[in-house]
């Protein structure tokens, strides 16, 4: 994604219950090193002079209707 000048990758996690934990803690160090070779290879394939970020979209909760 891009924002301006900064292009943005965006990693969104869901869960329907935060029993164990939430959306947010599930992004713990094992994840953030994937992200960051994600991001890394990326920008080896698609070179470019934006600054980037990492954006985290955590989401809990059960939309279901009984």
């Amino acid at each position: 994604m891009r924002e301006g000048d900064t292009l943005v990758f965006v990693e969104v996690r869901f869960r329907a219950s935060s029993r164990f934990d939430t959306p947010a803690e599930t992004v713990d160090i094992h994840k953030q090193r994937k992200l960051a070779a994600a991001e890394a290879h990326y920008l080896r394939h698609h070179p470019t002079k934006l600054a980037c970020r990492f954006d985290v979209v955590a989401v809990s909760g059960n939309n279901h209707i009984d």
